[in-house]
């Protein structure tokens, strides 16, 4: 809708108040959210970020200065809804979302999907590979989430980038972390971590080599492989992204993470998620608003660009 002549705050809650799948013949890409936290160690209450981040979205306008494009223009994106699973059965649930983004990536489709806690980006991946096969990941975090087990529990939002290597969905040569930070469990959790593949970036590194240094790392990993983009919102530095479970100091700022996002308009992006946003936590909706902005630099990546 045209916010020059619908104001932004009425009219349904899509994602940047676009249509919804049913609403049109096809989608390119379809927004889709899971509203499950069952799988967070610390503070629940990212089940509401779908819902969230969508009202947020409500500010976002049709064309992007940043890389000259107009990403709804460009492809038919549409808003898929959500996909609900059980909030007392984590199992089940993955297995609930597997067949949910099964369903719409069956028909050619890419998923911006909005959690939800990490948990999800485990059947998200098992959706995507079934597709394209192993995938390269760039993971935006400030954590590993390649742990084992949390309380002898396989799935959870610290798990499941291990559980995706365990199953063979992960390209090993060309996956990688960015933003990690904040104290571990023990040195063994980064020795076991690039045993699965992942090259790493800490912020610290960031700090030293600078933005443009870590676009040029991303480039360099991925090439041109199919790539998931998984983007938890603590990535960012408390003070820009408040509204999350598990807060760690010492973050990305917006700006930044939003830079180095549209990289992956020069690369093969053939997914991507958003993940972690807490609502009860947030204030004056700054998580929401850049989560929001995430899923847009996402989309315009997303987008085909004139040759």
């Amino acid at each position: 809708m045209d916010a020059s002549r619908v104001p932004r705050f009425v009219g349904p809650a899509t994602f940047a108040r676009l249509p919804r799948v049913d609403e049109v013949t096809r989608a390119d890409v379809a927004v889709v959210g899971v509203p499950f936290d069952t799988g967070v160690s610390y503070r629940p209450g990212a089940r509401f970020g779908p819902a969230h981040v969508r009202e947020a979205s409500r500010l976002l306008r049709p064309y992007n200065p940043a890389v000259d494009i107009s990403p709804f223009a460009a492809m038919q994106v549409a808003d898929a809804g959500d996909i609900a699973c059980n909030p007392f059965d984590i199992e089940e649930a993955v297995g609930t979302i597997e067949r949910g983004a099964r369903d719409l990536i069956g028909t050619g489709t890419r998923l911006l999907t909005i959690g939800g806690d990490h948990t999800i980006a485990l059947p998200l991946l098992r959706a995507v590979a079934g597709r394209h096969g192993p995938v390269a990941v760039v993971h935006f975090d400030a954590h590993l989430d390649t742990w084992d087990t949390y309380f002898g529990t396989a799935y959870t939002h610290g798990t499941p980038f291990r559980r995706a290597w365990e199953e063979g969905l992960i390209d090993g040569e060309a996956s990688m972390h960015v933003g990690l930070r904040g104290p571990l469990y023990s040195p063994q959790d980064l020795v076991d971590d690039r045993g699965f593949g992942f090259a790493a970036v800490s912020c610290p590194e960031i700090e030293a080599d600078g933005i443009t240094g870590v676009i040029e790392r991303v480039r360099a990993r991925v090439g041109d492989r199919p790539v998931y983009v998984s983007v938890d919102i603590d990535v960012l530095d408390p003070a820009h992204a408040p509204g999350t479970g598990t807060p760690e100091a010492g973050g990305l700022t917006s700006r930044e993470l939003l830079t180095v996002l549209r990289v992956f308009g020069e690369l093969n992006l053939v997914s991507a998620d958003v993940v972690e946003v807490s609502p009860a936590y947030d204030h004056a909706q700054l998580t929401g608003i850049a989560a929001a902005h995430v899923g847009y630099e996402l989309l315009s990546a997303m987008a085909p660009r004139a040759s």
